[in-house]
């Protein structure tokens, strides 16, 4: 009998393994990643409250005004260096990255690299 592969099954127990060791705090939050087929998603999260201090996608209105689509390496590229910008006016320039159990790799890497292009530090 052949087992049909999950991939979300398998995403999310990587994603329960890494999140055991990285927690976000008021000094230092998590920038956490969700992509999906068509859009890409940060927030930093603080776990000690449990509160979303930022956030940013590819459905916020300034990247509907560009007119590009969401599921693409730019389209990560900018989510990255929007929420950068926005925690940087919070205040927050230290955050642990949290890759959603994703392989680094193509949009999480992109999303990365613009949040340092952006101004922080992780």
């Amino acid at each position: 009998m052949i087992q049909k592969v999950d991939r979300n099954k398998k995403r999310k127990k990587r994603h329960l393994r890494v999140r055991k060791k990285i927690v976000g705090t008021l000094e230092c939050p998590r920038l956490n990643v969700f992509r999906s087929s068509k859009n890409i998603y940060a927030q930093l999260i603080n776990d000690q409250n449990g509160t979303t201090v930022a956030s940013a996608s590819t459905l916020d209105p300034d990247f509907r005004k560009i007119g590009k689509s969401g599921g693409t390496v730019e389209a990560a590229e900018w989510v990255g260096e929007t929420i950068a910008k926005r925690a940087i006016e919070k205040g927050f320039k230290k955050v642990v990255f949290d890759r959603g159990g994703y392989l680094y790799h193509g949009r999480v890497k992109a999303l990365a690299d613009g949040a340092r292009k952006g101004g922080l530090d992780f």
